[in-house]
């Protein structure tokens, strides 16, 4: 989610509907910020209690059902067992279920800065609602595998460990200075050492971060050793500690049994490794605040990059407003390298749908999407690129294989899923 930042004065928009029978609404994330909701009226704890399964649903799906996808069963059940690890102590606290009702009560009030302004909220919402999301976000970034072969870049080494880069990056304002880097990092500068090269995808993820970075981490892991990643979340609340907490646990091996065999000794493995395969970065912006030459420095070209707005960019359209998404549209379009990938996965139907005009009209969000991309050509910037759709799916569900072990009961999802390839514009 994309939280404004401190002081920022644009409202959020209302949970989506609860979902029909069959269906599911994506989780409320902060796009481009917002003032809390209204107060606590009468019998508000009471509807917030009549309404948390429907909260539930809105955020992760419908009830489960049977999956005809259990060949993958394996490598989900390793992906949800590294975000068990990761906030165990958060789920064995005595007092998970009252901040887990407090998150869902302020989700419920539409009082955002509540639900996603505090790390203690943020690991909650994190252990409860991001592990299904990740398991869809990989599945998505498998099905897109061969297209993301389209922007590895062989000739750009990962040197994010490099302590000269980290200043470079803080500057322009890619790293936060809040990010954390171990003293070592330092100590290879000097020693003249960096991170290990080779081929390098990149990916900004404008919106979210715990299930992204799983994401991305199990990406990495498909596409082989000789592949390391690039990631850059940005989002206005404060998420390093969640991402850090997942970064350890996708890069560290996981601790087995005193009685493991073996067998299972010499196959246990971290996700991905060596840790400087997976470089990450923390940027805690405000995505619609940003001008062209702020997406430059995020984007960090020239080399090809994947974009991704995951249930993001319905809620700048209807948080930030029409005007400032679309003009945040035509920047990154201006700004972005010639044969980047944007990826857009959001909620299916008339539960992605902003207003627009003095009467209020609803457009759906892909239709603004194209709209901006596809069709108003002419108002796009001239020195930026063209867009062309790869693929596009109005509405797809995601189901778990049964049997699945994970704290907390698992949900099926239902999403929209655009792919976007820029392209240089023409000169003829």
């Amino acid at each position: 989610m994309v939280k404004k930042s401190p002081g920022a004065n644009s409202s959020r928009p209302p949970p989506p509907r609860p979902a029909a029978s069959g269906s599911s609404a994506s989780a409320p994330k902060s796009a481009a910020g917002s003032k809390s909701g209204p107060g606590p009226g009468p019998g508000l704890e009471s509807a917030v209690d009549d309404a948390a399964e429907a909260v539930d649903k809105e955020i992760i799906g419908a009830s489960p059902s049977p999956s005809t996808a259990d060949e993958t069963k394996p490598q989900q059940q390793r992906l949800l067992n590294i975000f068990h690890d990761a906030f165990k102590e958060v789920l064995s606290r005595d007092d998970f279920g009252a901040v887990l009702q407090e998150v869902k009560g302020a989700l419920y009030r539409r009082d955002f800065e509540t639900a996603f302004g505090t790390e203690q909220f943020l690991e909650v919402y994190a252990a409860r609602y991001s592990p299904p999301r990740a398991l869809c976000y990989s599945k998505i970034l498998a099905q897109i595998s061969g297209r993301l072969a389209s922007v590895l870049d062989d000739a750009v080494p990962t040197a994010r460990g490099n302590a000269a880069y980290y200043r470079d990056e803080v500057e322009r304002g890619r790293l936060s200075p809040t990010v954390d880097f171990r003293e070592e990092e330092e100590e290879e500068e000097e020693e003249g050492e960096t991170s290990p090269g080779g081929a390098i995808v990149r990916m900004l993820a404008i919106g979210g971060a715990a299930a992204e970075t799983v994401a991305f981490a199990e990406h990495l892991r498909t596409a082989g050793s000789g592949v390391a990643g690039d990631l850059t979340l940005l989002d206005v609340g404060p998420w390093q500690e969640v991402v850090r907490k997942l970064h350890a646990g996708l890069t560290t091996a996981p601790v087995l049994s005193k009685y493991a065999s073996a067998a299972a000794k010499a196959t246990n493995a971290a996700l991905v490794e060596p840790p400087e395969r997976l470089q990450w970065a923390f940027v805690q912006k405000d995505i619609l605040e940003l001008d062209r030459d702020g997406l430059s420095a995020l984007l960090g070209g020239p080399a090809p990059l994947l974009v991704t707005m995951l249930f993001t960019l319905n809620e700048l359209y209807t948080s930030g407003g029409v005007g400032k998404t679309t003009a945040f549209l035509r920047n990154l379009t201006a700004a972005i390298p010639a044969g980047s990938l944007l990826l857009v996965v959001d909620s299916p139907g008339s539960y992605s749908e902003a207003a627009v005009g003095k009467e209020a009209k609803k457009y759906p969000m892909q239709w603004l999407l194209d709209h901006t991309l596809l069709q108003a050509v002419d108002k796009l910037p001239s020195d930026g690129c063209t867009w062309e759709k790869l693929e596009s799916h109005d509405s797809v569900w995601f189901r778990h294989p049964q049997g699945l072990r994970y704290s907390i009961e698992l949900h099926d999802m239902r999403y929209q899923m655009h792919l976007y390839r820029a392209y240089p514009r023409s000169t003829d």
